[in-house]
């Protein structure tokens, strides 16, 4: 009977470390990974401070009307159905303020990333190497 009760208490032991915890990112194979029909799925995209060209440090504007601006992001998978054709796996796009969805964090054979899907009708530049953050202008307000 308690040799029983020890097989069980086991089991259910290595069955919990199984288990993903709710704060682990998902673990995904980048090769397996498509998107539904004409979708676009990016990484990378930029939301830390800026520092003007004045010297001035701005902190993380993301989520507050300050934060209204593109942002470039790089193409982590394209959708079947999409037929722009001048989109590539690894470019990098500038997105309109705006038209990317909340981040689910992954895990693949690269690392850590968080992911987001992108509107295709608001891709306002393609590129094939980050252009950094030009989008901030010199005005004081």
């Amino acid at each position: 009977m308690k040799k029983l009760k020890k097989q069980k208490l086991k089991q259910r032991r290595s069955n919990m470390t199984e288990k993903k915890l709710a704060f682990e990112p998902h673990k995904i194979v980048r090769d397996k990974f498509t998107p539904i029909g004409a979708h676009i799925i990016v990484s990378d995209m930029k939301f830390e401070h800026r520092i003007t060209h004045g010297g001035i440090l701005l902190p993380n504007d993301d989520m507050k009307s300050a934060g209204i601006r593109p942002r470039w992001a790089q193409i982590y998978a394209i959708g079947p159905d999409y037929n722009g054709g001048e989109l590539e796996i690894g470019n990098w796009i500038l997105v309109s303020h705006g038209r990317w969805t909340r981040g689910i964090d992954i895990a693949d054979e690269t690392g850590k990333k968080t992911l987001r899907r992108v509107d295709p009708n608001d891709i306002l530049m393609v590129a094939d190497q980050y252009m950094g953050d030009e989008t901030m202008s010199d005005m004081v307000y």
